[in-house]
């Protein structure tokens, strides 16, 4: 499939997953309702669990937000990219894009395959993660298949970020941060100034629930132990286990490798999966987010 049939099939009202920088998304165009409803009951998303609209361009946010100065700021640093920003809503966009809420949360990708069939189709589409809710994120086009045989697939290769877009809410007085992702908080307090937490005031965003990204087969972090029977392991160096994943001792590249390994050890039939933490620092706060909602 090539950007132009995708396009079609999203103007036909059809669901498409396509590929972002970070993660394969669930397509739908974002000006129609009842594709939006065929998103949430392939995924079997809660209806109060909001989606990213994606944008072919940045100059398209202001037919979808309100937009304050430190918006243009950001974009223009960082879009197309793995950035979310979350802003109030205008009276045309759907609550069920928004999960009921006044705000709206829009991003522009980073891949010329998605970037080009969105400029064909003329409309931003929502683009959950590609995968029943809940489940660990597809970042390669097989994936996609393996949950969702027969989907329309734009396949563009493997996804180099591999986690989820950074998320900044800027509906209020002071910026916060509520997702973690490949672009640092540091990286993004050069323009914002200081990021505050989310909070209970915070609008709800995806990926922001306690049990998240989750293989379906038991998770838990190492604790020194050896299983019984068929086991897992990812971590930095060889354990012995049945089925193991050697990551990368690189924080970017450890985000770009762990949902292929969660998802290669999900397929292995395995009792359990051991995690080793990973290191503590500031440039793993986006891997050691998705890990905290993996594991229990």
């Amino acid at each position: 499939m090539n950007p132009a049939q995708a396009a079609e099939l999203l103007r036909q009202g059809q669901l498409v997953a396509i590929p972002t920088e970070t993660v394969y998304g669930l397509a739908a165009d974002a000006t129609q309702e009842s594709a939006i409803g065929q998103v949430f009951a392939l995924k079997g998303r809660p209806a109060d669990h909001p989606l990213i609209v994606h944008l072919g361009d940045a100059s398209w946010a202001a037919h979808w937000g309100v937009l304050p100065p430190l918006f243009a700021r950001l974009a223009e640093r960082f879009w197309p990219g793995p950035l979310t920003l979350v802003v109030p809503r205008l009276a045309r966009v759907s609550p069920l894009i928004t999960g009921g809420q006044d705000s709206v949360a829009l991003r522009v990708p980073r891949h010329p395959l998605t970037l080009e069939t969105l400029r064909l189709l003329g409309e931003p589409v929502v683009a959950p993660s590609a995968n029943r809710f809940g489940h660990t994120s597809p970042t390669r086009a097989e994936h996609v298949l393996s949950e969702f045989p027969g989907l329309a697939v734009l396949d563009g290769g493997p996804c180099p970020v591999g986690l989820e877009s950074s998320i900044v809410d800027l509906t209020g007085p002071q910026p916060r941060l509520l997702r973690p992702g490949q672009l640092s908080r540091s990286q993004l307090e050069e323009v914002t100034g200081p990021l505050s937490a989310s909070d209970v005031s915070a609008p709800r965003v995806p990926g922001a629930l306690d049990r998240h990204y989750a293989p379906r087969t038991l998770t838990r972090w190492d604790d020194g132990s050896v299983p019984t029977g068929r086991w897992g392991w990812i971590g930095f160096s060889q354990r012995g286990a049945t089925a193991e994943a050697m990551m990368p001792s690189s924080a970017e590249e450890y985000g770009a490798r762990l949902y292929a390994a969660l998802r290669e050890l999900d397929d292995a039939g395995l009792e359990v999966i051991l995690v080793e933490r990973p290191p503590q620092g500031s440039e793993w706060e986006a891997v050691l987010d998705r890990l905290r909602r993996a594991v229990i």
